[in-house]
């Protein structure tokens, strides 16, 4: 159930490509073609702890990827803002007429190793979403030729590379429909776990 999206360059020379989420809960499209993440506690089914407050820490994770595999690391999810339509139309990418008007939501979000082999930034927030109000669901945007610009919110390095006890704080965009507001930041789990959750309050 993945919709991908596609707008092309515009004078700034930007191309995005964002995947938008939608129904199942527990099943969100990845950044990366290969390998997926667990969480060694707190999101089982054995009713562990799966809402919490931003700034919160998740569950320690462990990664599959085949290059940092084992490796452990949390995510933090610590702001949420609804940006606005000047926000998109000051970003360089050309709106898509299938998916109608859309606005950017921003997240701030710590990442911690936590051992293990090193990973890349790219890797420990990949399963990152972004719920609306409306029920919506949707995956980080992903630039893929240029650069889309957004006030105050730095594209990060995604292919950065941190060691065990590293952090670092990024910001990642998503974009949702205009009139929809961010309810909560997620974290999959995967086909079947239910996500990790941060609600927004607006």
């Amino acid at each position: 159930m993945r919709t991908w999206t596609r707008a092309v360059p515009v004078v700034a020379g930007a191309m995005v490509l964002a995947v938008a989420v939608t129904g199942c809960k527990s099943s969100a499209g990845k950044r990366h073609s290969s390998g997926s993440h667990s969480s060694d506690s707190g999101s089982d089914s054995s009713g562990g702890k799966k809402t919490f407050a931003l700034g919160e820490s998740s569950p320690v994770q462990k990664s599959d990827e085949q290059s940092s595999k084992g490796a452990k690391y949390t995510v933090t999810p610590t702001k949420v803002q609804t940006g606005t339509k000047a926000d998109m139309d000051n970003s360089g990418l050309k709106k898509d007429k299938d998916d109608g008007p859309q606005i950017p939501v921003y997240v701030w979000s710590t990442l911690t190793h936590k051992g293990g082999k090193t990973m890349e930034l790219g890797d420990m927030d990949d399963d990152l979403v972004v719920e609306t109000d409306k029920g919506k669901r949707t995956k980080a945007l992903i630039v893929i030729m240029g650069e889309a610009k957004w006030p105050n919110c730095p594209a990060p390095d995604t292919s950065k590379k941190v060691s065990a006890g590293q952090s670092e704080k990024i910001c990642t965009a998503f974009l949702i429909p205009e009139g929809q507001k961010a309810s909560a930041v997620q974290l999959s789990q995967g086909f079947y776990k239910d996500p990790l959750e941060w609600p927004v309050k607006n």
